[in-house]
């Protein structure tokens, strides 16, 4: 048998542990993780994806998991090249999604001397991921991909490069989302009491799921839960908020007591703020309801299940039924006055209106995943994914490449790619813009359509405290940030499709041409204004 030097042979030993836990790598350039790129390339059982830039892969790496739920691999040579891969190891802890970077090491006896491209990489992710070090094929041998979010660090002496190309070992495969070993991500904090004849409302956020015995409680859902037997639109938490309001339904009106009684919150809810001011109400009650070790704010009994008696009275249906009415037919009144122009709301409105089942919607944080979630998603048959661990507009463009990659790869005999949209904001778009750097060799998309609502800055200042009118002055410069960057030129200088859409209706035949002839990566730019940010939410609110 063939005996390899330590550095290649610990690298075949990895790209094993790698091939028995993952089906896809996303690897970056570089010389001390060669060793790994050739253990790699060997294996026929892994799907490997090159990507320049470690963030970028880090996140791209990302995008892969939210969809197969299992880890993906991330691997990269020594140095700042892994402290690239923090950040998607921040949101991925946060979001508790599988992430395992494997990153190249000096030996130890050159940590600490200056050497070049030698850094302390142990513990590098702090609280996010423990470090596994690596240094001989025992070692390698028994590392763990037991937690959700895994740092292999691999010590990696001369010689770095075989004499001749590894023999394939591996056989394909065509592997399910989460089919092989997945991590325990879930908790079980038991079952809490539930009387849901007490007037009951459910917050759903990010990480929400069909609790049983909940199905059918009314329900304000974030976009990224699941779509509601009985939806309450998000803008009706200012109802619910009041002791008593007058409400007109079904030609109907009558006042009635709207505070509810008790607050079930579901997964971790972070968009809106009068959702969250509702949570903090000392006069309700509240029950979190969480498969993991976080619990947002300061529910007053916690679980995992809930053992429900009774059912939610046709009254308090009714009046949240009515509730919910207004606030969405709110929206969309708003949104036909012409004195608000087109804005990011608009833009998502068009966006979500265009979606058919299937569809997968990745959203941006910002503006774009609360416009969502005002003009009416979650809904049935539509994936919606966005980054609500913590919450950064970060990455955003490569995790949309790695979910349109991960969604089409579960339906590979399809003559058409699944469809990926994803929605978000210029400055967001300009931050990961980088992640439309795909080699011509390089797996690609076959059906991802970018949507920026160009409105040149940050727009969702405006609609916060920052955008008053008492502290204005500075407010362009530090929190607008225009930038006059042409989207058009960065699109095409990355090879992918450009479309200018000036009108809203403009944007609907484009969305609607684009579905019916789609393009690998096609980005869509939308022209909207955020002149006008503050007023449209004040509108909202009143």
């Amino acid at each position: 048998m063939e005996t390899l030097p330590e550095s290649l042979a610990v690298a075949r030993v990895i790209a094993q542990r790698l091939a028995d836990n993952v089906t896809d790598v996303v690897m970056s350039p570089g010389s001390r993780n060669s060793p790994l790129a050739y253990a790699l390339m060997a294996r026929r059982d892994l799907r490997v994806h090159m990507r320049i830039d470690e963030r970028s892969a880090a996140f791209t790496a990302l995008g892969l998991a939210r969809v197969q739920r299992r880890h993906v691999g991330v691997v990269m040579t020594s140095g700042t090249a892994v402290a690239n891969a923090l950040p998607a190891m921040v949101e991925a802890h946060m979001s508790h999604t599988p992430l395992a970077v494997v990153s190249a090491d000096r030996p130890a006896r050159l940590v600490g001397t200056g050497a070049s491209q030698t850094i302390w990489q142990d513990g590098i992710f702090g609280r996010y991921a423990a470090t596994q070090q690596v240094a001989t094929e025992a070692d390698a041998a028994a590392v763990s991909f037991a937690a959700d979010q895994v740092h292999i660090n691999v010590a990696l002496d001369t010689p770095l490069v075989p004499d001749t190309l590894p023999a394939p070992e591996g056989e394909p495969r065509r592997v399910g989302p989460g089919r092989l070993s997945t991590p325990p991500t879930w908790v079980d904090h038991g079952a809490v009491d539930v009387d849901l004849t007490r007037n009951t409302l459910v917050i759903a956020g990010d990480e929400a799921w069909d609790v049983p015995g909940l199905e059918h409680v009314p329900t304000i859902a974030e976009p990224t839960a699941p779509a509601p037997f009985h939806q309450v639109h998000p803008l009706a938490a200012r109802f619910f908020a009041k002791s008593e309001v007058a409400i007109s339904h079904d030609g109907g009106d009558f006042s009635a007591e709207t505070k509810p009684d008790q607050l079930i919150v579901e997964g971790h809810p972070t968009l809106h703020r009068d959702v969250m001011a509702l949570m903090a109400d000392p006069d309700i009650e509240v029950i979190g309801i969480s498969r993991t070790d976080t619990f947002t704010g300061h529910p007053d009994r916690r679980g995992s299940r809930v053992n429900a008696t009774g059912q939610s009275t046709d009254a308090w249906i009714k009046i949240c039924e009515a509730a919910g009415e207004v606030g969405a037919q709110t929206v969309r009144d708003a949104l036909t006055e012409d004195e608000f122009g087109l804005t990011g709301m608009h833009v998502a409105a068009a966006v979500c209106d265009t979606l058919g089942v299937g569809d997968t919607l990745v959203v941006g944080s910002s503006n774009p995943v609360r416009d969502v979630s005002m003009v009416g998603m979650p809904f049935d048959g539509v994936t919606t994914i966005s980054a609500r661990g913590a919450a950064g507009i970060d990455g955003t463009v490569s995790q949309a490449v790695g979910v349109a990659l991960a969604t089409q790869a579960l339906h590979p005999d399809e003559i058409r790619a699944p469809r990926t949209v994803a929605l978000m904001g210029d400055l967001t778009f300009l931050h990961d813009v980088n992640g439309l750097l795909i080699g011509p060799d390089e797996p690609r998309p076959g059906n991802l359509t970018i949507v920026v609502a160009n409105d040149d800055g940050g727009g969702i200042f405006h609609t916060l405290e920052a955008g008053a009118e008492s502290v204005e002055r500075d407010f362009e410069r530090v929190f607008g940030t225009g930038h006059h960057v042409g989207v058009e030129k960065l699109a095409q200088a990355y090879g992918a499709d450009y479309e200018h859409a000036g009108s809203l209706q403009e944007l609907l035949q484009t969305l609607i041409r684009l579905e019916a002839e789609p393009n690998p990566i096609t980005v869509v730019e939308v022209d909207t204004t955020r002149a006008t940010r503050r007023a449209l939410a004040q509108r909202l609110a009143r």
